[in-house]
């Protein structure tokens, strides 16, 4: 990617979509294209028609996408499947129509199938059945990506799939509902410590296995697929018997509790967990082969300490715009203690 080029980042508010921005602006790209959803409402096919036809962008990161934890998968799974598959089918085609040169879908783990082998190879892909807690979701993701790869066979579109593991990072979404582990663990935490709590109830056994990559190392893996030189870009996208996605990852994971154990210690406190086995695990362990991406030249830079300690630090300084027991703004809840 040129300086110049006009790259439009679908999805620029969300947390690898914010990332994205702030790492291409610190590298120099002035011609970005970022709409809100009130501008934008990628859902209405006419709308994200008349963007491309208006805008015409070269580059697109296509970010965008309903996202939530386990309980927000399994009480909204029709919104989850019809929302992400507009998105998905409205901006690819359009990309296709348009004349976009490359496009960079970000996946998600949850493609791969509940039992597969570990690490997770990106040959695994429809090999089993999906965790059931999030196949409507999985199965958008998986529609993206085979959207795409069609797309590039058919229409010769140079499309690539992302596919991360659980990311984490400044700007998340801290709603203990429905939001991701991690920000839901801080949350928990800090309202234990602020509270004088000394039991956190987690869902789950804790026994489940998770890998975690931060939003910064994210959205850089993104960039650096982006700007690939045409031949190592052709060949994700080109192979008919391989579906052209890679794994973004640490290559590393660690238990639901050890991670609970982790947040807990960044926050400052140590309570006693209380594990809610009632509620569901989920796939027993998703740690991604990041040996495709490795093999390219590019490994994450920042640690999981200091990247908790990075996203505590901006739960903090969004403290006060956080509604007790939820993820919006409203009530104040009581401020980080350090």
């Amino acid at each position: 990617m040129d300086l110049s080029d006009k790259i439009f980042v679908a999805g620029h508010t969300g947390l690898v979509g914010s990332a994205l921005v702030r790492r291409l602006k610190a590298a120099g790209y002035h011609n970005l294209l970022l709409r809100t959803r009130a501008e934008l409402d990628l859902r209405d096919a006419g709308a994200v028609r008349d963007f491309f036809s208006e805008n015409r962008p070269r580059y697109v990161f296509l970010a965008a996408a309903k996202v939530g934890g386990i309980f927000a998968n399994q009480t909204l799974p029709a919104d989850f499947i019809f929302d992400n598959l507009r998105i998905q089918t409205n901006v690819i085609d359009d990309s296709c129509r348009s004349g976009v040169e490359r496009i960079l879908f970000l996946g998600s783990s949850c493609i791969y199938p509940k039992r597969a082998p570990q690490p997770l190879r990106e040959e695994s892909w429809l090999g089993g059945p999906l965790e059931p807690s999030n196949r409507a979701y999985a199965v958008a993701k998986i529609a993206g990506m085979e959207m795409g790869w069609a797309y590039n066979r058919q229409h010769g579109t140079r499309f690539v799939a992302a596919m991360p593991t659980n990311l984490y990072g400044p700007g998340d979404r801290y709603d203990p509902n429905h939001s991701h582990l991690i920000p839901a663990l801080i949350r928990k935490m800090h309202e234990a410590k602020t509270k004088g709590l000394n039991e956190v109830v987690i869902w789950g056994t804790g026994t489940p296995r998770r890998e975690f990559l931060h939003s910064e190392d994210a959205a850089d893996a993104c960039i650096f697929l982006m700007n690939l030189p045409p031949e190592p870009f052709q060949q994700l996208a080109g192979q008919e018997d391989l579906p052209p996605l890679v794994n973004v990852g640490c290559g590393e994971d660690m238990t639901v509790r050890e991670i609970a154990e982790l947040v807990a210690e960044i926050v400052g406190i140590a309570p006693t967990f209380i594990f809610d086995a009632s509620k569901p695990d989920g796939t027993p362990r998703k740690l991604l082969d990041v040996g495709r991406l490795a093999a390219l030249g590019w490994k994450p830079r920042i640690s999981l300490r200091e990247g908790l300690r990075q996203t505590y630090d901006d739960f903090c300084s969004r403290a006060t715009q956080l509604r007790p027991g939820g993820g919006g703004p409203s009530t104040p809840v009581t401020q980080c203690v350090s």
